[in-house]
Formats: C-alpha cells, structure tokens, sequence
C-alpha cells in the first residue's frame, strides 16, 4: 500500500484511533496506484475496488484503507468522534477538475441564441463577444468582486464534489488584469476550503488593442507577464491556447519555452476547431497536459503517447458548442494516451458538476463508466502534479473522499441531471452533509 514518503515515519509511530472513519461501504473504490499513476490502456478500467469496505482518518490524512471487518477488529469503534455508516454507498476519491476558468465577471447566456442561429466559436468571438466579452467585463470588475464570484463557483464544485480544482487566468489580457485574477485565485486557495491549482493564461486571445500586432502582444507577455507572475509567485503552470485564428504554433512554442526558463510547468490548449498540429507541439515540450483534442492527427496522438503527455478532454465544450464531434478518446486509449477529464468552466460552458462531465464523456466519447471516473480522479491529479497527494484513497494521502448516495459507480454518469452527493470530505473534515 502506497505510502507518501512525507508522511511515512509519522504513520509507523502513529497508534491512536482515527478521528474519523467511513465504513459498511457498498463499494469503496480506492483508485490504488499499483496500477499506474496515469492509469492508461486497459488499466484505467481497474478501480481497484474495495467491498463493504471502509476508511480511518487521522487530522488531513489516511491512516487506514480495508474493509469493515478489518477495520473493526483493529480500532476501538466507541472511542472515534466521528462514525459515518455508508451503508448502501458508493465511496470514491474526491474529484479533481484540472481545467478550469473560474475567474471572470459577467456572463454570455446571449450567446445561446447566437448559437443556435448556427454562428460559430470564431464567428462570435470576431462578432466582439465570447472571450473578448468576459474580458472586457473582467477588466472593470474589482478584486473583490472577482473573489466573491470565485467562492459562489466553488461552493457548487465542492456541492458537487470536487476537492481540488486547477483555475487558470486568462480574462484580464494585460499585466495589470493577468495578475489580479491569478491575486483572486491566490486569496481563494487560502479561504476556500478547496485546493486550487493557478495557471497563467495570458495566452488565451490577441486583446483587442493588439488585434494589429499580435506579435507585440506576445513579447509584453513574455517580458512583462511572465517575470511579474514569477517574481510574484502567483502560479505554478503556464498555458497557451494554441489554435488557428489565436496563438500559432511558433507564438505558442515561444510564449512556452520562455516560461519554462522561468520555471513554469507547461500546459497548452490544442486543435479545438482545427488541427494546427498542437499535439506534436505538446509532446515536444513534454507538456504536463493538453486540453481539447477534438482536431488532433495520429502522428501527434502517437507522439503524445510517448512523450507521456496527458490527454484532458473536455466534453462540456463541444456540448455547449452543439458540435457533433468530440475528442476521439477510444483512440487515445488504445495509444495508451492517459486521459483526465475537466469540466473546462467557463462563460461558454458553465457547469460546475463534474457528474455531469462523466456523463457526457461516456454517451459521446465512448468511455465506460470506469474510465470515467479514472479520468476524474487519478488521472486528473496527475493532469496537476498532485498524484501523491491525491486523486486515489491510500494510506498517507490527503482524506479528500465523497461519499455517493448510490449503491455502485456505473450510477454516476447513469443518473444525471441530479447531484448524487450524500457528503464530501476535505482534508478530513465534512463539508457537504446532504443527507
């Protein structure tokens, strides 16, 4: 059983009963790494699986992982504070959602009609609306605002049960707009209960004023942007929405490189609306993961593969987009791509749930409901770097686990439209009790 070396020598010692424990689970699915951490290929349908089992916490972390009879016979049940029966529930690990735009002000549901008039991405965004919209209602809204905004989207997340969410800035497009969104999401890692994960997305559009030279745009990002964010320490990965008619693929590879010198994780956003070759670009770079996908062509799949770059799709997008193609995820998994599943909020696609992103992922992308929930667990804590922390339920790692008021996991993506949730607990506390 994995152990986190950090926390190892305190486990040996530790001899007291848990603070809390879980137990008479249905199925207690553990995501345990003995099977890879990205689970790829036929692995990312093992879970791992664990029935009538149960969980001890001690503090933020796990101290223990069996089942129900083992768990009994080693603790002293009347002297734990806090007992859950989780008879007739399913028991995961929290989800982790590793693409995310949760800072911005203002809304685009007028684009609905827009879309079913038939105009597309690119046409909108020419047309002064989708992400030149939200950036110029980002750039007049206050810190504060933004912080408010951000806590009201985490709240439904963790309802949802996310624990641990990447959130990417992107909606301010000059120096002084990039760093109080990533301030934002700074203020809210430390009041939120959630974990957040910041990525510098200055990178996400050409801003209007630089519509003529984009070029320039690119260089105040890289001269400007980046060394600021550094200095500041206000993120841990670096994006670019490498797409045509946005970020080429010498912008992008610059803009990337650079923050790689600076000592930023890379990240880039591929071949949504046309294959710009961005796969190749990703695995180039070794890129931790790229989102999107739908365009991407085999050599660049191949090349992913082996450069060990993670695949996060993002059904919600193309849903929203009323697109009738989606990322060809059966290809990746027989290329032995790791696949991670995101729920890519943001005005265009603004759902918090990602129930909801398994579901789609299943009825138009083919996974079965045990790849799912792989790509929203494990996997997507290595989409982050965080797999050894969290994303699995192993003795030593974080005590982020729902708890699911169904019987087994095929309901997860099999019953949708409502929340499953019967509580989430965050590094050993309960904070959603729906039950």
């Amino acid at each position: 059983m994995f152990v986190s070396s950090t926390y190892k020598k305190k486990l040996i010692k530790q001899e007291d009963n848990p603070d809390l424990v879980i137990f008479n689970a249905n199925e207690l699915i553990t995501m345990n790494t003995k099977f890879g951490a990205p689970r790829i290929g036929k692995n990312m349908s093992e879970l791992s699986i664990i029935d009538n089992g149960a969980i001890g916490v001690k503090d933020d972390r796990i101290i223990y992982v069996g089942t129900t009879d083992e768990l009994i016979s080693k603790f002293s049940l009347n002297e734990i504070k806090t007992k859950i029966d989780a008879k007739n529930k399913l028991v995961t690990p929290g989800f982790v959602d590793p693409h995310t735009h949760i800072i911005f002000d203002g809304s685009r549901e007028n684009e609905l009609q827009m879309k079913l008039d038939g105009k597309s991405y690119l046409e909108i965004l020419q047309a002064g609306g989708g992400i030149l919209k939200t950036v110029r209602e980002t750039r007049k809204a206050s810190l504060e605002k933004l912080v408010e905004n951000g806590k009201k989207i985490l709240d439904r997340m963790m309802n949802y049960g996310t624990t641990t969410v990447e959130a990417k800035s992107g909606y301010g497009l000059s120096t002084e707009s990039e760093l109080k969104i990533l301030k934002v999401l700074q203020i809210l890692n430390e009041e939120h209960p959630l974990d957040i994960v910041s990525t510098f997305l200055g990178a996400h559009a050409i801003p209007i004023e630089y519509k003529d030279n984009p070029d320039d745009y690119v260089e105040l990002i890289i001269s400007d942007m980046i060394p600021k964010i550094v200095k500041e320490g206000l993120a841990e990965f670096c994006d670019v929405f490498c797409e045509k008619g946005i970020f080429s693929i010498e912008q992008s590879r610059k803009i990337l490189k650079t923050a790689l010198r600076y000592g930023l994780k890379p990240q880039i956003h591929i071949d949504e609306i046309a294959d710009s070759n961005g796969a190749l670009l990703a695995a180039e770079l070794k890129a931790i993961q790229t989102g999107h996908l739908l365009k991407s062509n085999d050599n660049g799949l191949k090349a992913m593969a082996e450069a060990g770059v993670i695949a996060t799709l993002l059904p919600g997008t193309p849903f929203c987009l009323m697109l009738k193609e989606y990322a060809p995820a059966r290809k990746m998994i027989e290329l032995e791509i790791p696949i991670a599943l995101a729920t890519d909020l943001n005005p265009n696609c603004w759902t918090e749930s990602m129930q909801m992103i398994m579901t789609l992922a299943c009825y138009h992308m083919k996974l079965s409901p045990a790849e799912a929930l792989t790509a929203t667990t494990i996997n997507s804590a290595c989409a982050i770097d965080r797999q050894d922390e969290i994303g699995s339920i192993e003795v030593g790692k974080k005590a982020d686990i729902v708890i699911f008021d169904v019987p087994n996991y095929n309901f997860l993506p099999y019953q949708f439209g409502v929340n499953l949730v019967s509580k989430v607990i965050k590094n050993g506390k309960i904070l959603i009790n729906n039950d």
